[in-house]
């Protein structure tokens, strides 16, 4: 996006809350939207008459949520939001923060983020002039849809946000986008990272070579084919897929365990392989995945995922380096990351930071999105400057 494209007015004062654990990709997005606005007005795209509402040496608002010692909680924001247009982004995931209950340290869990996050909504008082709530891996998403007598924990979180007064929710890769039909006449986007994630990609894999003859994208599961198509289309290569089989008479962690994985494809024998989905979790799958593509002579494996969370550590995934399964590991900065992650030689980070402050920019000045949520005309423009090389 253009600064000259911004003729809309924004709808209001831009402020933006970054919860706790989302402190350093919050401050990159507040380094971009300082940037770019005081080049608005520099440039006289602005009406003077709000060049001092619309430039802040700092959009971030500073909030609290303080406990008591029993764990209890409050949420406060130390500055007026009246007829702010207010983002809140929120990091469900960050185990790293941490709070005292009982004089023990006990680390937050998705449920204690999301409480705060409504703590921080409700602590605005209805005195915001639009709320929107970023929340890059959406809390809940899988537990998406009900199989047996059971919860359905992320339509009930939606419909709670939208009840607070949330108009916009904005997710990154969600686990199912189709959860939003909880919340039919609110504003849900599950935004691609699809862009960053190959221009990642193409920086960080030496040799890669983008066509059908030495490149496939591979879906570990059903569940994830959508996105691999969109993967295959935009890069122009193959498509293959693995199905789950599970033994669904157990449960173990809470889910049924995988027998095995099938796989439908065409030949791999000396191809680079792509394999792409939402998330790594305790990374057994993507590694059984890894090894069955090796198993069928696929020469590189690279794995894009947007959420890493390696529950069960990085010890698997060194292994699985090391015996030559797994060449790259890619995911996004969205969530936290330990860092003893960020030293691994086989992990790329991926910088969102930029991609979101585009996105409140353009939310703010109420224009549409669906140029930043289709990004298939910027990775052309990305390849072609790659073949040009």
């Amino acid at each position: 996006m253009v600064l000259e494209e911004l003729h809309n007015l924004p709808v209001g004062q831009l402020a933006v809350v970054g919860m706790r654990g989302c402190e350093e990709i919050a401050a990159k997005i507040n380094r971009y939207l300082v940037t770019w606005r005081k080049d608005v007005v520099k440039k006289g795209l602005i009406a003077p008459s709000i060049e001092d509402e619309y430039t802040r040496d700092s959009y971030m608002l500073d909030v609290r949520c303080p406990r008591f010692g029993t764990g209890e909680a409050k949420g406060i924001i130390n500055s007026s939001v009246r007829g702010d247009d207010l983002y809140i982004l929120s990091d469900c995931f960050n185990y790293n923060v941490t709070y005292r209950m009982y004089g023990k340290e006990v680390p937050m869990s998705p449920d204690d983020h999301f409480q705060d996050l409504k703590r921080i909504i409700s602590a605005a008082a209805g005195k915001a002039r639009r709320i929107s709530v970023i929340m890059p891996m959406l809390y809940e998403s899988r537990q998406h849809r009900r199989s047996t007598r059971e919860s359905l924990d992320c339509a009930l979180a939606l419909q709670e946000l939208v009840n607070l007064g949330v108009e916009n929710i904005i997710t990154f890769d969600a686990h199912d986008a189709r959860v939003q039909n909880a919340i039919p006449n609110a504003s849900f986007e599950s935004v691609p990272s699809t862009y960053q994630m190959i221009k990642a990609l193409v920086h960080n894999a030496d040799g890669l070579q983008i066509d059908r003859d030495h490149l496939m994208v591979i879906s570990p599961d059903e569940g994830g084919l959508t996105r691999c198509i969109y993967y295959s289309t935009v890069l122009g290569v193959d498509l293959g897929m693995f199905y789950k089989r599970r033994d669904y008479s157990t449960i173990v962690n809470g889910r049924n365990p995988i027998v095995a994985h099938e796989f439908l494809g065409a030949n791999l024998d000396g191809k680079d392989v792509i394999v792409v989905d939402d998330m790594i979790s305790s990374g057994d799958s993507m590694i059984d995945v890894a090894k069955q593509l090796k198993a069928r002579n696929a020469r590189r494996v690279y794995c894009c995922t947007a959420f890493g969370l390696f529950v069960e550590g990085l010890d698997a995934f060194d292994k699985a380096h090391a015996d030559g399964y797994i060449e790259k590991i890619f995911t996004t900065n969205m969530i936290y990351r330990t860092p003893e992650l960020l030293k691994r030689p086989w992990y790329c980070e991926v910088d969102m930071s930029k991609y979101i402050a585009y996105i409140i920019n353009t939310l703010n000045h109420d224009r549409s999105m669906s140029e930043l949520l289709d990004p298939a005309s910027r990775i052309k423009k990305l390849l072609a400057s790659i073949d040009e090389k």
